[in-house]
Parts: structure tokens; sequence; C-alpha cells
């Protein structure tokens, strides 16, 4: 017997104005539609009232000044530490390439413009007749300038938006000169290449690592490239809750943008226009750009590792490798799903595909607190090595690295390939895993298997008594994967 569903009774007088006309609204619309689409209607909803609330996630100036407190604390005495920005790039002609921070320097000031330097100081020392600390150089306003290419902080609004209390501009960087009296050491991450000069601009960063160096030789600075890189990496690999808040949400986003890949595939499709629904689902949501080139390869692309052409058109019975994720609040997330074009794995590709799944889990019941950042890769190279032999395509205790070339971690943060030490893993760090199998076209084993790649990467917190997938709900066994294909696109539709 079929049992009739329970009327819920709307009340409307426990909403206010607006809310009514909205419930009201919501109502007549759902009248006319099924039970699926309207649990995928809440659950875009609910998702898209999350994104909003994330819209007010930010690290804020006090983070910023934390972490240079911290930097500060691990500084020998009488010693200084600099973090230049990094140069523009110019992609041709007068036609620059979007300007992106050096990740350092964002992490110690929260500041993104370039032709600029953070100077800290283990002790304080008088600048400008200022007691500090820290010292920022900025280019500072130019209104002509800022109508061609944006606002820039200026002298005025940078102490209190920073909370830095020394400011100064760049094109007046020789100044320091009297606040190093007592310095001896002088720490620098390294000094930035692929510069240009301009010669028109007093404050570029060619000017101001010029002075830098005029400095370094008349005070016969002892000039130390290695031991603030090894600082900073190792504050950055441990991340604090307000990085993790950020980078759940940029893991959130990519993997929206995932399922709606899965959703959009069919054969016939060109890899780029599954780029193009994947960053699209990613800055709808609210990423600022993809983390890294998106990879989207399809049959004999997806057997090579970082391939970024994304021009060729799949066909039915062909993998498409999707490696891609979400910059968020300068923060990546790092997801890749393999997914077939038909909608249905073959039998060929649910073998190799299951030898990965069984290494990825493995590997990630490897991520706890004091075990060798290595033992998730020793521990996927083990599993693949047995499931390949299995098959024939690769003999007992053969190396598993001719079909599985890369590691299987890295650490995830500002950066996609995060910086840190690669020694024990601690509560806070985020790192990959992503096993993989490519046979390439041609390869040394039944030719049924070639132009089979396939990888699966999540986004992996390390917790205090083990770990916590970020990236866990996105879909990755295979009945699930083809359940998903099975779906409609929900972004991607006609408004």
């Amino acid at each position: 017997m079929k049992r009739r569903s329970k009327k819920v009774k709307y009340d409307p007088d426990h909403f206010g104005e607006s809310a009514k006309f909205k419930l009201s609204l919501a109502l007549f619309y759902l009248k006319g539609m099924n039970k699926i689409n309207i649990l995928l209607l809440f659950a875009i909803a609910a998702y898209l009232n999350e994104v909003q609330a994330s819209s007010l996630l930010n690290l804020g100036a006090e983070f910023h000044k934390g972490r240079r407190e911290e930097l500060r604390s691990r500084l020998k005495d009488s010693s200084a530490a600099l973090v230049f920005s990094y140069p523009e790039r110019n992609r041709s002609a007068d036609i620059n390439y979007e300007y992106h921070a050096n990740p350092d320097l964002y992490y110690l000031t929260g500041f993104t413009e370039p032709n600029s330097v953070l100077v800290l100081m283990k002790n304080d020392v008088i600048f400008n007749g200022i007691r500090t600390n820290e010292i920022l150089f900025i280019r500072g306003s130019n209104p002509e300038k800022e109508m061609w290419d944006g606002k820039r902080l200026s002298l005025k609004d940078a102490p209190e938006l920073l909370k830095i209390n020394a400011i100064a501009l760049t094109q007046n960087f020789e100044k320091i000169e009297t606040a190093f009296l007592g310095i001896n050491k002088v720490c620098i991450t390294g000094i930035p290449k692929g510069l240009i000069d301009k010669k028109s601009d007093p404050a570029d960063l060619s000017n101001l690592l010029s002075k830098f160096m005029i400095l370094v030789d008349s005070k016969s600075l002892h000039l130390d490239s290695y031991q603030l890189g090894k600082l900073i990496r190792q504050m950055r690999e441990v991340k604090t809750e307000e990085e993790i808040k950020i980078i759940q949400k940029a893991v959130n986003i990519t993997m929206e943008g995932h399922k709606e890949m899965a959703r959009f595939i069919k054969p016939g499709i060109s890899e780029f226009q599954v780029e193009a629904a994947g960053e699209y689902v990613f800055k709808y949501l609210g990423a600022e750009d993809v983390a890294y080139p998106s990879i989207c390869g399809t049959g004999q692309n997806s057997v090579i590792l970082h391939y970024h052409t994304n021009r060729d058109q799949s066909k039915p019975q062909d993998l498409i490798l999707l490696d891609m994720g979400a910059q968020y609040k300068g923060y990546a997330a790092d997801i890749t799903r393999t997914f077939p074009v038909s909608g249905k794995f073959s039998a060929e590709q649910k073998l190799i595909y299951n030898i990965v799944l069984e290494a990825q889990l493995s590997a990630i019941h490897q991520c706890k607190p004091g075990k060798a950042f290595m033992e998730p890769h020793r521990e996927a190279q083990k599993i693949i090595q047995k499931g390949l032999a299995d098959l024939g395509i690769l003999q007992q205790g053969e190396d598993p690295s001719k079909y599985f070339p890369h590691g299987t971690s890295h650490y995830l943060g500002l950066d996609v390939h995060d910086p840190g030490s690669y020694g024990r893993l601690e509560k806070g760090m985020i790192i990959t895993i992503e096993p993989g199998i490519y046979i390439p076209y041609g390869s040394q084993c039944d030719p049924k298997w070639w132009s089979i790649g396939i990888r699966i990467e999540d986004d992996v917190l390390i917790t205090e008594t083990g770990h916590q997938v970020l990236s866990g709900p996105l879909p990755k066994d295979i009945e699930a994967i083809e359940k998903l294909m099975e779906e409609k696109p929900v972004y991607l539709v006609d408004k």
C-alpha cells in the first residue's frame, strides 16, 4: 500500500514581509516540481547561502600581524628579514599578466601590490622618528596611474589597514640605512628574478633591489638567503584555524565545479568546454581564480601528468582526467577526479580505477601525526605495484614508477605546492593524497590497457588523532561517479 505523505502546514505570519513574499513565490514554483528537483533546489540554496556567509571569511590584519610576531620571535638578535614583492610579468608588447603577489609577503602583511618590500627587525629601531620593529615600503598613491591600473594603498591609509606603524615610499628605500644601525645580519628569501627595469619609474622593484645591494655592500652586512626561507616554510606548513576555514571553502567550491563537470561530460565534448564548465562554477561561487592551470586530459592526454593544452575532443571510449582547483582568498584547493566520457567505465578501466582507489584510501589511512611525510606514498606504491602485477602489466617486484612516476603528496596552502619540511606529519598540516596510474599508448603491455590514465586526489587535514578529508563528500567510487554523471547540470542551465 502506498503511504500518503503528511501535509505540512506553512504559516506565513511566522516570517517577515520580504520572507513571506519569497516563501509564497517558492511554494508557487515547488507545486510543479518533482521530489528530486525539489531536493536539488534546496541543496543548491543551502550551498549558495553557505557561499554568501563565507564571503565574510577574511584573514584580517590581526592574523598577518600575528604571523610577523611569530617570525620575529624566531629571528636572532641584531638581525633583519626582508621579503620582496614578486615582479610584474610581461605577457606581450605592453600587456602584463595579471599580478600575483608573493605568498610570503601576503602571509606576513596581507598586502598584494607590486614594487614593495617588508623589513622586519628583531629589535626596535628608530625610523623617520618612529620607534618600530617593522617597516613596509609601498608605491603609494598616484592618481594618474590609478586611472589606468586601479586603486593603490596610500601612505595615509596603510598603517591602520595593515597594522604596521612605519610605512614609507619604495622610492625612498635608501632611508632604511638609519634603521640599520646595529644590524649585522640580513635574511632574505631570495632575490626576485626576471625583473623589468622601468627607467622612468623610481619606485620599481629593479630600482629597489639596486638600493638594497648598495646598502648591503656599504655596511658589509652578512646576507643570508637560506634561513628566512626555512623559518617561513616551518610556519606556513602548519595552518591556523583561520587558514583551515578558508582552504575548506576553496575545497567546497572546487567540489561543486567537479560535480558540475561530471554532469556536463558527454561523448564529443571538447576538453576546453569541460574546463570552461568547471572554471565557470569556481568563479560563480566566489573564487577569484584557478589555483593553477587546469588539467583536462581525455584519451591519450590523460596519461600526461601536467597536460595544459586542453584542446582535444573526447571519444565515447575515453576517460577524462580533471585536475582542477579553485583559489579562494589567496588559498588553493587541489582535487583530481577521473570520469568515463560515456558515463560508464569499461571493464579494463574499472580494474585500473579500483587499484588507484585502493591505493588512495590506504594512503589516506596513513595520514596521522608523527607519521613520516613519505609514508602515504610508500603505501600507495605497494598497492599499485601489486595491483598491476596481478593484471600482468608489471612483473612481481618491478618498480611501479614506470606507470606511477610521481609522488603521492605535497603540502597545500597559499601555493598549490606549498612549502614545507617534508619531515613528520603534524596537526594542522594540509596535504594532498593523489596516486595515479598512467599507461601510455604503445606501452609494453596488452594494448587493451593503453591510454588509460587515472588519478584520484583529495585534500587531507592532519588532525590531533588522525585526519579529515576536506574533499571527502566528492564522489570517487565507481558506482557513485556513474550515478553523478546521470544527473543534469545544475549551474550550466538556461536562466
